[in-house]
Parts: structure tokens; C-alpha cells; sequence
């Protein structure tokens, strides 16, 4: 699999399965650049990537200017874009989809559902003029199926998912291809309260057929899966990598 010379703009790109993303998207060839809300976290991952071709920029997804710099600095960085990776994402409420209050409805929104389509829109124009172009959205197994606690997360990845469908079908006439990959419960950060949690963890990996977590560089496999111009007649999919969570 070869993604050399691919152009490719990755959101929550400093730690986990962004950072991962990253590192493999450098090793096959490509040019990469990753954004985070805070500068020190791109500072930091850029000295751990310590690559020529790895560019970084501090961006909240959920604010539309900061999208207008983000991709306008990116496009700057790297010449053009063939590869959006829409990574970014927070979940501020776990409990009772009952007790989140708006600001938590609204917080997850912007973030997680209007952060990936205010990207691809702005990156549009970029990716139309891209022989290789591929939108990848970071959903969720919580978008497919129903976890306890994880309420309003799984209402807008279960959005991003019909997004990803959507624009698959608007965009396939520009040779535009929008996939997804819904991880399982991966060993991050992110997931820090599920897995650091027993309570938590012993049923989760009790309903994981291959019983255990999986890795931030499994997910990264899968992305550079979807993105490789090999793969060309792949859109519309959700790829879920989850141990067997689903079944």
C-alpha cells in the first residue's frame, strides 16, 4: 500500500488515533499536517513526529474562522489537499442522555458534527481539484449501536455517519469518495474513563470477542486503507474496527 505524494489535513491530530494517523501517512510518503485546539499539543506531536513533511496548526474545530485558518494554512503548507481527516471530538457529558443540558447538546455538536462538515466544505474547492480525493470521518461503534452513558456522543457520530453517506453520494460525480471508520473502545486517551475504570472495563471487554482493546495503530491501518488511490471504489462505507463489539 502506497500513499506517497498524498496530501492529507488531519483534525485532533496530536495524540491517539490522530497522532497514529500521522505517523503512518508519513511513513508510506505523504505530506501531512495536524491541528489541535491547543499550540503546545501541535508543538509537541511535530517534535514527535520529527518529520520534513509534517506540518501542524492550533485550530478549534467547533469555531468556523478558526476553520477558514486552519485549511487556508494547511493548503499554504502543503501545496494543495487529497485527504481530509475529520479525527477531532469530545463527549463532555457521560451519564443519562436525561441530565446533559444544552450546553453539552451544543458543545458536541459543534465539535463532533458541524467541525467535520464545516471542514469538508471548506476543503471542497481543494479536494475537486484532487485526482486522489477522500473525506474519512472518525465516527463510532456508540453511532451504530447503544451504550449506557454515552448518550449525546452517539446521536451526532450516529450524524456523522448519515453525513458520510450523504455527502458519499453528493460528491462520487466529482470522484470525491466520504468514508467512515467507527473504532471499538481503543486505548486512549479519550477512552481513559472507560478503560482505566474496571467496573467499566470488565464488560466491555467481556462483550469483545477477541477481548481486549484495540490500538490506536489498528485504526491508522484502516484510514490509510480508505485513503490509498488503490482503493478507488470505496465510498459510502463504514468500516467498523472494533474486536467484534458489533456482532
Amino acid at each position: 500500500m502506497s500513499l506517497e505524494g498524498l496530501k492529507v489535513l488531519i483534525t485532533g491530530g496530536t495524540r491517539g488515533i490522530g497522532l497514529a494517523t500521522a505517523q503512518a501517512f508519513l511513513a508510506q510518503g505523504a505530506q501531512v499536517t495536524i491541528a489541535s485546539r491547543k499550540l503546545e499539543h501541535v508543538h509537541h506531536a511535530l517534535e514527535s513526529l520529527n518529520h520534513p513533511h509534517a506540518f501542524g496548526f492550533a485550530c478549534h474545530v467547533g469555531e468556523a474562522t478558526a476553520r477558514q485558518e486552519l485549511v487556508e494554512q494547511s493548503l499554504q503548507a502543503m501545496g494543495g489537499l487529497d485527504v481530509l481527516v475529520n479525527n477531532a471530538a469530545t463527549n463532555p457529558h457521560f451519564g443519562p442522555l436525561l441530565k446533559a443540558d444544552a450546553e453539552h447538546w451544543q458543545k458536541i455538536f459543534e465539535v463532533n458534527l458541524m467541525g467535520a462538515f464545516g471542514l469538508t466544505q471548506l476543503c471542497y474547492p481543494a479536494l475537486k481539484a484532487s485526482a486522489h480525493a477522500s473525506v474519512i470521518n472518525i465516527a463510532s461503534v456508540a453511532g451504530l449501536k447503544v451504550y449506557p452513558g454515552m448518550g449525546i456522543y452517539s446521536v451526532f457520530k450516529a450524524g456523522l455517519i448519515m453525513m458520510t453517506r450523504v455527502l458519499a453520494a453528493e460528491l462520487g460525480p466529482q470522484n470525491i469518495r466520504v468514508n467512515a471508520v467507527a473504532p471499538g473502545f481503543i486505548k486512549t486517551d479519550f477512552a481513559k474513563a472507560i478503560w482505566d475504570e474496571p467496573a467499566h472495563l470488565k464488560p466491555v471487554l467481556a462483550a469483545t470477542p477477541l477481548r481486549r482493546l484495540g490500538s490506536p495503530e489498528e485504526i491508522a491501518t484502516c484510514i490509510c486503507w480508505l485513503a490509498n488511490p488503490q482503493n478507488s471504489f470505496t465510498t459510502g462505507s463504514v468500516i467498523t474496527s472494533d474486536g467484534g463489539l458489533t456482532l
